[in-house]
């Protein structure tokens, strides 16, 4: 039997490179301890099993089976979202985007400020653990991970939504692992994630991803589409064909 074991990734920094703003203490405790812990529960989880030597990401999506979880969904999510988290902050992070991340941003919430205002009221009110995320919406992205197929005005637009424990659209975060620095101090947490840690270059590549997902998405759809309509219409074509000789027999009789 061949088995594939998922890794443990580290940060891509020092654990005290984020100091003063986030101690290697809240680094050792949160990545070595509790992210660790949903490495290893996955690895006990999936061996032997059909999602034995599966990407990460496949087996989230194969577990989360369209909102009916299945037990590996909360332990690779959760080992998703805590290696998507660290690689959103860096030493000397925070401030302002650019380009055309910022054009977005205040496209869609009108300036800068109307978009922190709205993650970090998103942040605070999300009843315990869970995460805040600044997402790039496609046709295919509802809140929740709920499939909405049918284009809307809301397409293409980043919008900021929240989801409890595991569950994640999968394109930005903010996390409860502020505990050991800021104690229940939620709010002061958010305001120091977005003034000195968040990295807007690792923000601005997925955004890029996404939007080349989308586009590749929307290419396959419209293939798919238009090989169904050929396929209709080369029927409708054997048809007729199959109509047009019964009349020639009739004739010929």
């Amino acid at each position: 039997m061949i088995t594939a074991k998922l890794e443990l990734k580290p940060p891509p920094y020092p654990l005290n490179a984020l100091e003063p703003h986030m101690s290697r203490d809240t680094l050792e405790y949160h990545w070595g301890k509790h992210h660790r812990t949903y490495v290893e529960n996955l690895n006990r989880q999936i061996v032997g099993t059909e999602l034995d030597g599966m990407t990460l990401e496949g087996i989230i999506i194969a577990t989360y089976n369209k909102g009916d979880l299945l037990p590996a969904f909360n332990n690779a999510a959760q080992a998703w979202n805590h290696d998507f988290f660290w690689e959103s902050m860096k030493p000397g992070g925070g401030g302002k985007p650019s380009g055309e991340l910022l054009e977005l941003i205040n496209r869609d919430f009108g300036s800068f400020e109307g978009f922190v205002t709205e993650f970090k009221a998103a942040a605070a009110t999300q009843f315990g653990s869970g995460w805040a995320w600044l997402t790039y919406k496609a046709n295919r992205l509802d809140v929740g991970n709920a499939v909405n197929p049918l284009p809307s005005e809301e397409d293409k637009k980043l919008v900021v939504v929240k989801s409890p424990n595991a569950v994640n659209p999968l394109v930005w975060d903010y996390t409860h692992a502020y505990y050991l620095d800021f104690q229940n101090r939620r709010p002061d947490y958010i305001s120091t994630f977005m003034e000195k840690l968040v990295s807007w270059e690792a923000v601005n590549s997925r955004l890029e991803k996404a939007k080349a997902r989308a586009a590749e998405r929307e290419r396959e759809e419209e293939k798919r589409k238009r090989e169904q309509e050929e396929g209709n219409a080369a029927g409708n074509e054997v048809t007729e064909m199959y109509l047009d000789s019964e009349i020639d027999d009739s004739e010929a009789e």
